[in-house]
């Protein structure tokens, strides 16, 4: 048993969407370790490589290729398995693709959103959905204290909009068809800061960048070194992810909650920081700023988050510090680019087991309030 989360779900059947992609493939095995029957949809596999092809994730969970825009086909695969748990990971993740396909984008992050919600409606037995959305869901005017889950969604990129149209669909649904003490499905929503850590390939973001350019010694090109984020390790959010399910499946009160995740408030660092501590555990690190340039789009120099309603609710808080997540993040790497031929299956099974180690050891609970 890797904690007491193994007591919530070991043998229920668990739902995740975007089971392909960085997040959503870190949660499959560590779901799958606690003894949960996991199956997950996907359009496709979004990068390559990708975590869930080097750590063979297809072959230890149920793996359906389902587009969430497809209202039938997802109506129908919740039908047939039947979840107790459901983890709402699918998504166009990724701001400067939202400036070439903005309604693809708000289709598969807001309709999508509600395509899950409504077929859960005809469910008859209990369900517990974590619909995991985005810090950027935030009306972000880069200011210096951290955002409430109570404060105003919107956002200036056609990602961010998509975001916050997300949260309205959520709680169209939530305050219309769940928000009686009576209704079998339980819902709340996830906001996480800018996740980093192994097995992350996608287009665009900074640590994929790097390791991809360095591991060929070559020079990665950045275009905002001085932008600042709340940069966490993925294990942080999904530790707060499965935390509420855990509470929600107990206690009907966190039904239609919000609650962010993310590092402490004097962890947040700028993207030239993220770079220096890579390159400290990482040989032959170049780089060049191309904050100059013109073509990059508009993108947020300052983001912060507030957690404290997931400390008071839940008793959740960050435990890696900035040089431990990123000293993770590269051993991951490391490991891959030296092992390739390897599946990365163990290596990342270790990392969990190493961080649910140190969550025991922190004395945070991991148990149901």
């Amino acid at each position: 048993m890797l904690n007491d989360f193994s007591k919530v779900f070991f043998g229920k059947r668990v739902l995740i969407t975007g089971h392909t992609g960085f997040k959503g493939s870190w949660l499959s095995l560590w779901l799958k370790e606690l003894g949960a029957n996991v199956s997950g949809i996907s359009i496709d596999i979004p990068s390559n490589p990708s975590h869930f092809v080097v750590a063979n994730l297809s072959d230890q969970i149920n793996d359906h290729r389902i587009d969430v825009c497809d209202s039938e086909a997802v109506n129908r695969i919740v039908k047939k398995l039947q979840p107790d748990f459901v983890f709402h990971l699918a998504a166009q993740s990724l701001v400067r693709p939202s400036y070439d396909h903005p309604v693809s984008t708000m289709l598969t992050n807001a309709i999508g959103s509600a395509n899950v919600l409504d077929a859960l409606r005809n469910l008859n037995h209990p369900v517990v959905a974590v619909m995991i959305t985005s810090d950027k869901a935030y009306d972000n005017v880069e200011w210096a204290w951290g955002y409430r889950e109570t404060d105003r969604l919107g956002g200036k990129d056609p990602y961010s909009a998509s975001k916050g149209m997300a949260e309205l669909a959520i709680r169209s649904f939530v305050e219309s068809f769940f928000s009686s003490p009576e209704s079998n499905v339980r819902v709340a929503i996830t906001r996480a800061g800018n996740v980093i850590g192994g097995g992350d390939w996608a287009i665009d973001r900074i640590v994929p960048d790097c390791m991809n350019s360095w591991s060929d010694n070559k020079v990665v090109n950045i275009r905002n070194p001085n932008a600042t984020r709340p940069w966490q390790h993925v294990l942080e959010p999904l530790r707060g992810y499965l935390l509420l399910a855990q509470n929600l499946s107990t206690n009907q009160s966190f039904n239609g909650h919000a609650y962010n995740f993310g590092p402490h408030a004097h962890q947040n660092h700028s993207v030239s920081e993220l770079i220096n501590a890579m390159s400290d555990q990482w040989d032959s690190v170049r780089w060049n700023d191309i904050s100059n340039s013109k073509e990059h789009v508009h993108e947020a120099g300052l983001l912060k988050l507030n957690c404290d309603k997931a400390l008071l609710d839940l008793h959740w808080q960050p435990i890696l510090g900035f040089e431990e997540t990123v000293l993770m993040t590269v051993d991951w790497y490391r490991h891959y680019y030296q092992n390739s031929t390897e599946s990365m299956y163990n290596f990342t099974i270790s990392q969990i087991e190493v961080y649910s180690k140190l969550v025991s050891e922190s004395n945070l609970s991991m148990k149901p309030l």
